[in-house]
């Protein structure tokens, strides 16, 4: 599948040149485009001699922090306008081992699916160097948004993912209303509300080494607000207009016990 691989950036320095090269090395015929919200620590500069060094690497400057989930759609306009199969979402932090791409992109197109997601909360799947405290809300939070939004996806805020461009075609982008890492929730659960297949392929998530989180409480709180209406909403026969994409046929997203 031709590939674009979508870095958003903002204030990465310490990490950009090793997330491009490992990247790089683990899938040497994908596109990868770095979107950098003009990063004060000079990220774009970085950004700009990996491009110079490889025809494989470009990158899209931005004026300001405009957020992580219109950085992605400018992402997915770019590779719809040129054609690519395939468009994959990762952190810059190093925090998704781009060695798992191989395998995320196998089953993108041998399931004929629509969305892979690199999860934490399925079998196989862990979190490495989080407190305890992040871990129950990173665990709670999902279980709270699968409830509300009636969804079988278990790491609905997962930040690793490939989707079918395809799929994401036939997106009101225009509609999609949130930023940050409610944005996740949002496409993920577009999608599968058309019927699209997803698949959630487990990943270890290590905890960034360098740099600074960008995590912080109004993150929790944007997704909380937006999960809660978003819910309410479909309840009343209220839902986002849909992702125009025939269902998959791979086995469904496995149920977690009790829930």
């Amino acid at each position: 599948m031709r590939t674009l691989i979508v870095v958003p950036t903002y204030d990465e320095a310490e990490s950009i040149r090793s997330i491009i090269a490992r990247i790089r090395a683990s899938v040497p015929l994908a596109q990868v485009l770095i979107v950098d919200d003009a990063s004060p620590d000079g990220t774009g500069s970085i950004a700009d001699e990996l491009a110079a060094a490889d025809d494989a690497v470009r990158v899209l400057h931005r004026e300001g922090r405009s957020g992580l989930g219109t950085a992605y759609l400018e992402g997915f306009a770019i590779a719809a306008a040129e054609a690519f199969d395939a468009v994959v979402e990762i952190d810059a932090d190093g925090s998704h081992d781009p060695a798992e791409l191989p395998a995320m992109l196998d089953l993108l197109e041998r399931k004929g699916t629509d969305l892979v997601i690199g999860s934490r909360w399925v079998p196989g799947g862990s979190v490495v160097h989080w407190p305890w405290l992040r871990r129950a809300i990173s665990r709670s939070g999902n279980r709270y948004a699968r409830w509300m939004l009636r969804s079988r996806i278990r790491d609905l805020t997962a930040g690793f993912r490939a989707y079918r461009v395809s799929a994401l075609n036939g997106l009101d982008r225009a509609g999609v209303s949130s930023q940050g890492y409610c944005f996740q929730v949002e496409l993920a659960w577009r999608i599968e509300l058309a019927g699209g297949g997803v698949v959630e392929h487990p990943i270890v998530f290590v905890e960034r080494a360098e740099g600074r989180s960008k995590m912080h409480s109004g993150i929790v709180a944007e997704a909380l607000v937006r999960v809660t209406g978003w819910g309410i909403a479909a309840r009343f026969g209220r839902t986002p207009r849909r992702v125009s994409t025939a269902p998959a046929t791979e086995e469904p997203v496995a149920e977690e016990p009790g829930l």
